[in-house]
């Protein structure tokens, strides 16, 4: 079930869910990969961004994913191996796709600048996991600060045939898309799948710019199914009008610092985990911004029953 460039849908980012004493909790794993399988998701990704990776040992690592894996059976995953090295790379990427996961995805270090370096760095690290394994392009220069134009983009693609799609999260990033699927309708690209990121705060147009989904993490993935569904059926006003009413808990959301926070307490509330945990270091919600998410999860009630009595 490897990954290809056909991948269309919504692969949520899956957090990693702790107790409060920091441990993993792995009966949330199950319930979580349940919930997204429940909702409609076309697959997921874990060790992203917002999973908590750094914090996890190469063990805790491996066991997260393989969780992840196993319990999600006909479910396609991407596990997230960005490390520091290459060494820890490939050992995470072997174990993964022995394990069963459909692909790895790679994020580009914060040292690189120059496109030569940028395509250099990827050409390495495929070398170094293997050219067999699928794998995605984390586009994320908010996060990672490495400005990737269409061009390296493209060049990346060309030269690395085991990559098949793009993780876009550039902001403002919609101008990229259709310059990228304008290269691919003229022939000066091969095609790729493009899923999108940045919370889902620009999933309506991304949709409609050519992308073929969402890889994005936020409290109601049901939501980004439902969009990217009706977007892709042509209800175009449905897709908005359902977007426009979760808007103000996404942007909430995408708070630096507490996004996580956030989204793990609205996961908890809808029973998705069974805490809302972090592992340390962490930041943490105040009573007033708990407060400020209950009120915008009971005026997000009126246009979505998914949120019902989640403010009390």
């Amino acid at each position: 079930m490897k990954l290809d460039h056909t991948a269309k849908g919504v692969y949520p980012i899956a957090p990693t869910p702790f107790s409060a004493d920091g441990r993993i909790d792995f009966a949330s794993i199950d319930r979580m990969t349940e919930f997204y399988r429940e909702v409609g998701s076309t697959g997921m990704t874990v060790l992203g961004v917002m999973g908590e990776a750094p914090k996890l040992d190469n063990e805790e690592a491996v066991e997260v994913a393989t969780r992840f894996i196993r319990r999600a059976e006909n479910l396609p995953v991407i596990v997230g191996v960005s490390a520091p090295g290459f060494a820890i790379m490939r050992s995470l990427s072997l174990a993964s796709m022995e394990a069963g996961a459909a692909g790895v995805m790679i994020a580009p270090p914060n040292t690189l600048r120059t496109d030569d370096q940028i395509a250099t760095y990827y050409s390495q690290a495929i070398e170094a996991i293997g050219d067999d394994v699928p794998w995605v392009i984390q586009d994320y220069p908010l996060n990672f600060t490495v400005v990737m134009t269409p061009g390296v983009i493209r060049r990346i693609v060309t030269e690395n045939k085991s990559c098949v799609m793009l993780k876009h999260e550039d902001w403002p990033g919609l101008e990229k898309i259709s310059t990228l699927r304008g290269w691919q309708a003229e022939g000066a690209m091969r095609p790729i799948s493009i899923l999108c990121g940045n919370g889902g705060l620009f999933l309506d147009f991304e949709t409609e710019r050519g992308a073929d989904g969402a890889m994005t993490g936020y409290a109601f993935p049901d939501m980004l199914v439902d969009v990217v569904r009706l977007q892709t059926i042509g209800q175009r006003d449905a897709a908005h009008d359902l977007f426009d009413a979760h808007l103000p808990l996404l942007r909430y959301e995408q708070q630096p610092g507490i996004g996580l926070a956030i989204r793990k307490y609205v996961m908890a509330k809808r029973g998705i985990l069974a805490s809302d945990a972090q592992r340390k270091p962490a930041g943490g919600m105040t009573a007033l911004a708990k407060a400020e998410v209950n009120y915008l999860l009971a005026r997000l009630e009126r246009q979505d029953a998914r949120a019902a009595g989640l403010a009390e």
